[in-house]
């Protein structure tokens, strides 16, 4: 199995719909957190600093397995309640890369989701292709021996 980046997010009030579970759309946002955390912090600490610089979204698939509720009794004066969310490349081309996710409510497995990302240059606004460093901080978090990882010239 890969190396998975695990982050836990702590769930707000905000995030809750009339039914006081987490809305659907707030979905996307905590596996953004996690994205941004593996890529920003990950990355920098990594020695990559390019991806923080410029990834758009090309494309987001949810699935919703159960309801996630704010869980009061998990709450303390100290904490709000928190998911883990667990994630990983599951295949990188030259030019995108895409992201699976799993979000766990304490250890019920509660959501799966992907991204494609494409790395974006702000400067120029387009697409560009991914450099050796990027490509080799985000192989740490994709499976070993991978097919799909091969994202030679002319893949996109």
């Amino acid at each position: 199995m890969t190396d998975r980046f695990v982050y836990h997010c702590t769930l707000r009030w905000s995030d809750l719909d009339a039914y006081g579970h987490v809305n659907n759309s707030r979905f996307l946002t905590l596996y953004e957190e996690a994205r941004v955390a593996l890529m920003f912090a990950g990355g920098r600490a990594w020695g990559v600093g390019s991806l923080a610089d410029g990834v758009v979204i090309r494309r987001h698939e949810v699935d919703y397995l159960r309801p996630v509720d704010y869980a009061l009794g998990r709450a303390t004066a100290e904490a709000a309640p928190t998911v883990r969310i667990e994630l990983w490349v599951e295949e990188i081309k030259a030019s995108r890369f895409t992201v699976a996710y799993e979000l766990y409510d304490g250890e019920v497995l509660a959501s799966r989701a992907r991204s494609v990302l494409v790395p974006f240059d702000l400067t120029r606004q387009s697409p560009r292709r991914m450099t050796a460093e990027e490509r080799a901080f985000l192989l740490t978090y994709a499976p070993a021996g991978d097919a799909a990882m091969s994202g030679g010239e002319g893949t996109t």
